[in-house]
């Protein structure tokens, strides 16, 4: 079986976020049980930068966006670690920018960028030697791939049997742009309807992803659930309920040769379950230098890793913080960039606790491996999590979560109680109601059982045996590529009356 991944980002090439780990990782993961994979995403400066090997691919062509042709020119190299072969769509003039999508506010003309990148992975397809069988498009920047598959590839031999698919990442971001950027994307004017590709007078990329694709999924099954209704659905909710025989949830996997703290090359000490105390005992140190204090501090180590943003509940975090930080029980350390008022909050609290409360503004990859090797304990409450990956990184490392229950945090993490300590299945303490007391009682129960030796011990030697590996997950992709392949092929939505 032949799969394109389409995707915006992927590590190590040029990364925002979760997706670019994700399409970074699941080709490799597929190529390992016999699939054969092509990752395609946009040259942009950054690829360039990464310190992995790019080279022209000797191909290029005119795209049509509009009235005008952009000439897109094509590179490749291979994923690091695997022989998955990756083709990069370059264009400087939308494609060599600073950053992948804009700063503090979007590139006007990301609208072209991605109607140029889609058009172009759709005219490379069906360059290359052999067709695809599929055609699996991440998040609102590929949402036009179906729509192109059906509404003008449909007759070209490379796609006569391909299906597609399209995964949801966050239903947050979709990719809506000035009703007329509709001219531009060479689909006729009349699929610019509520049923297709408007949506509140807006052109809708993931929409036109969801009603097209053959496959729809994301990236957990309770994430599926949450967003056919309000307000998990972002305003798509109906979209994605009519669509419910084709939805699947499918949990992200991580990349356990970069997190695994018995070969990490970013951590003191390497360690597994039968050693892992040594192994937080060197980790604590070597964070303790680097914070600037002269020792570890004894109490338990709690911390955040993440974006400082609204979704990941940083209010929460903060408020909860500012509470419990004087009773003396934990010693908390954050590490994030992004909402300009959310750093701040957190540089006054940890200005008011020195010592207890450790604030690190920005993102270092070894200071993030250095933390998760470090903590006992780790906080996600997050207003919403389509998967989440820190729960994962944390069973890896040892860490037990402490999460509230939403999204993919539902289906990874198990609430400590006493019928699942009995039975084997406690991984974390989850918390439902989005408030800063529901966390705070969360933490308290995490740190009392921290306190209970024999009741932690089992609790971290069964979270560090699971598997969450992206092997697991790639077999479920498989197996649902194959379902696709065996239904008949889908006739084009039908157009509004």
């Amino acid at each position: 079986m032949r799969v394109l991944q389409v995707a915006s980002e992927a590590a190590p090439f040029a990364k925002t976020g979760g997706l670019a780990d994700v399409a970074g990782s699941l080709p490799a993961a597929l190529e390992r049980i016999g699939c054969s994979c092509t990752l395609v995403m946009p040259a942009y400066r950054q690829v360039f930068e990464s310190g992995v090997a790019i080279e022209p691919a000797g191909v290029a062509f005119d795209v049509p966006v509009g009235q005008r042709h952009l000439r897109a020119e094509i590179f490749r190299s291979t994923l690091p670690g695997s022989n998955v072969p990756v083709y990069f769509v370059g264009n400087e003039a939308c494609f060599d920018r600073p950053t992948l999508y804009g700063g503090a506010h979007d590139y006007h003309d990301n609208a072209e960028r991605f109607i140029l990148f889609s058009r172009a992975v759709m005219e490379l397809a069906g360059r290359l030697e052999q067709p695809f069988d599929i055609l699996h498009g991440h998040d609102w920047q590929a949402g036009l791939i179906p729509a192109y598959r059906q509404l003008l590839y449909a007759e070209h031999p490379a796609f006569a049997r391909s299906a597609t698919i399209q995964t949801i990442h966050n239903m947050a971001y979709q990719g809506t742009f000035w009703h007329w950027d509709m001219l531009l994307t060479g689909i006729d004017w009349k699929y610019f309807n509520w049923r297709q590709m408007e949506c509140h007078g807006q052109l809708n990329f993931l929409k036109t992803g969801l009603v097209f694709a053959d496959a729809i999924t994301t990236v957990s099954p309770t994430y599926a659930g949450e967003i056919q209704s309000a307000p998990g659905g972002c305003g798509l909710e109906g979209v994605v309920a009519s669509r419910t025989d084709v939805l699947t949830g499918i949990v992200n996997g991580i990349d356990t040769s970069g997190w695994n703290p018995q070969t990490d090359p970013l951590i003191p000490r390497h360690y597994s379950e039968a050693d892992i105390a040594a192994g937080k005992d060197a980790a604590k140190i070597a964070l303790a230098a680097r914070l600037g204090h002269a020792a570890p501090d004894p109490r338990p180590l709690v911390s955040f890793v993440g974006r400082l943003a609204e979704q990941k509940g940083v209010d929460l975090l903060a408020e909860m913080i500012s509470r419990v930080a004087g009773d003396g029980r934990a010693h908390f350390v954050i590490l994030g960039t992004g909402d300009p008022g959310h750093e701040e909050a957190l540089r006054r609290l940890a200005a008011s606790f020195p010592g207890t409360v450790d604030v690190v503004i920005g993102f270092r990859e070894l200071l993030a491996h250095l933390i998760q090797a470090a903590s006992d304990i780790v906080l996600m409450p997050s207003r919403f999590e389509p998967c989440g990956l820190s729960q994962l990184y944390a069973f890896r490392y040892g860490a037990i979560p402490v999460v509230r229950a939403t999204g993919g945090l539902v289906d990874t993490v198990v609430d400590t109680t006493p019928a699942t300590l009995a039975a084997g299945t406690a991984s974390g303490f989850v918390f439902r109601d989005f408030d800063s007391r529901g966390l705070e009682h969360a933490l308290g129960r995490a740190l009392d059982a921290h306190a209970d030796v024999a009741t932690w011990q089992q609790l971290v030697t069964s979270v560090m045996q699971q598997d969450w590996s992206w092997d697991a997950s790639a077999r479920k992709y498989l197996e649902l590529y194959e379902q696709i392949l065996s239904r008949p092929p889908a006739p084009p939505p039908e157009l509004a009356e």
